[in-house]
């Protein structure tokens, strides 16, 4: 009975010693935590640092370099910040990261600033396809080529990568889009910053805005129902029907992206929101001089623009559409699609003229068979010509 009792508590004291030992220890440390300790020793292979384990911990110098220092720029007593990357019982090691300490700071740094979606000031430092790497404090951030300002999804590999690379060495502004440290993805966005300063701009833009106004913009896209102009703040749009007077089939005909144009106020929407453009305002309107340039019984040369079911459509000078309707066609052609084409040039009479209505009728039938067969040799006559002067050139 009483050596029972001695073995009790001899057993109750073993487990409060363990306990006490553990405690004071510290055993409680796990990889990744992150702790202030106290230089102990400073050599050529890095520091020792006594963090309150059972074991002093080591941080090598690589990890030292990593921050761009030496061993040597530390001094014994001095405390310093580690993250735990093992520990290890057995062999009684401990290995802590300075660097990875720092970057921790850079981590918070970075989640704050994606939680107030502030911009950052980033200093562009290498590029690659993908897109841009920044440094941002001891991470790497990265800027993915699809999240950069005014560059092009229709550019090839190649000159993809020549436009990334002429901004290295520049300082751009950008927002944190994705922070994962168990990936270590740092991802920042050029886009997303710059439409907050943008929208901005637009704000201030829109409210100094008039119908009516002209001013100058560049051509920022294009697309089948008209082109987007930037206004240096805002986009408005130039509606195909606005890009001349002449009938356009797309856009490209008349502009293309890149380039700077007046243009013309036409409307602004009730909320300021919508800019409605023109270039054909600022240019004269061809129907205000037609009765000048042009008499019912003319012979003209157009080219044929457009075929319908109806008849066609005749480009004139200077940018006039003329109807020329089956009716207006010789004897025996009632299918416009087999008689005309689009681009063919004719000699055609001008049979009506309602410059308030802009209409100009033609007829084929009108014109004489003498008149067609001059018309003819004269085309003739010039298409030699022009071969003669294109050898002369050559």
């Amino acid at each position: 009975m009483q050596t029972d009792m001695y073995l009790d508590t001899a057993l109750g004291d073993l487990d409060f010693a363990a306990m006490l030992e553990e405690s004071l220890s510290g055993n409680q440390l796990e990889r990744g935590d992150i702790l202030t300790g106290t230089i102990l020793a400073v050599d050529y292979h890095g520091l020792i640092v006594d963090v309150g384990w059972k074991h002093d911990g080591t941080v090598s110098r690589q990890d030292i370099e990593r921050m761009g220092m030496q061993p040597s720029d530390f001094t014994v007593n001095e405390p310093i910040d580690v993250i735990v990357m093992r520990l290890d019982d057995v062999e009684g090691s401990l290995i802590l990261s300075a660097s990875q300490a720092r970057q921790n700071e850079d981590w918070k740094r970075a989640e704050q600033l994606q939680e107030s979606d502030a911009p950052y000031v980033a200093h562009v430092a290498a590029a690659n396809k993908g897109g841009l790497i920044v440094p941002f404090g001891n991470l790497r951030g990265f800027v993915p080529a699809s999240h950069v300002v005014d560059l092009s999804r229709s550019l090839n590999d190649e000159d993809r990568l020549r436009y990334l690379e002429s901004l290295v060495g520049k300082d751009i502004t950008v927002k944190v889009i994705e922070v994962n440290r168990k990936r270590r993805r740092l991802v920042f966005s050029q886009r997303n910053a710059e439409r907050e300063t943008r929208n901005a701009r637009k704000e201030i833009l829109l409210g100094e805005l008039k119908e009516g106004d002209v001013r100058e913009g560049v051509v920022s896209g294009l697309c089948d129902f008209g082109a987007f102009v930037d206004l240096g703040g805002a986009d408005g749009l130039i509606h195909i029907s606005e890009l001349a007077w002449h009938r356009v089939r797309h856009p490209s005909e008349v502009v293309k992206v890149g380039d700077r144009v007046r243009i013309y106020i036409l409307h602004l929407d009730d909320n300021g929101k919508r800019i409605g453009l023109s270039l054909k305002r600022l240019q004269e309107n061809p129907w205000a001089i037609v009765e000048e340039r042009y008499h019912i019984g003319q012979l003209v040369e157009g080219l044929v623009s457009r075929v319908e079911a109806f008849g066609a459509f005749v480009s004139i000078d200077p940018g006039i559409e003329a109807l020329l309707h089956v009716s207006q066609f010789p004897e025996g052609q009632t299918d416009p699609r087999r008689f005309l084409y689009e681009g063919q040039r004719v000699l055609s009479r001008i049979i009506t003229i309602e410059a308030d209505k802009q209409r100009l009728g033609l007829s084929l039938k009108e014109v004489s068979e003498g008149e067609l067969a001059q018309w003819a040799e004269q085309q003739a006559q010039a298409a030699v010509a022009a071969k003669t002067d294109s050898g002369e050139s050559a």
